[in-house]
């Protein structure tokens, strides 16, 4: 997928010590998104606008806040996660992620 005439915002989002790093796109439709990568580890996020994570390549298991369940994610799925929410997800190996968010 290509965006067309999108802004992107120089300054990474770096999180636990540059293991998840992404960077901000803003879609000439006024849409947020983020294409970020991820180092094998487990990591915490909340969330404050819904979205959706999209797996671009490699693999990961989520559990959303509020479940005891874990879910497996591999390449060309993705997982939506609520508003004013948080998510656990662990990464056994590199995984290059877009997320989309709603506003």
């Amino acid at each position: 997928m290509t965006y067309p005439n999108a802004t992107i915002i120089k300054k990474a989002n770096i999180y636990y010590d540059g293991d998840v790093i992404s960077r901000t796109i803003k879609t000439e439709d006024g849409k947020t998104k983020t294409l970020g990568f991820m180092q094998a580890g487990s990591y915490h996020f909340e969330t404050t606008a819904s979205e959706r994570m999209e797996i671009l390549h490699g693999e990961c298991r989520v559990r959303l806040q509020g479940s005891e369940s874990w879910h497996v994610y591999n390449a060309g799925e993705s997982f939506d996660v609520p508003a004013n929410s948080a998510f656990d997800i662990e990464v056994a190996d590199v995984l290059d992620y877009i997320c989309h968010f709603e506003d």
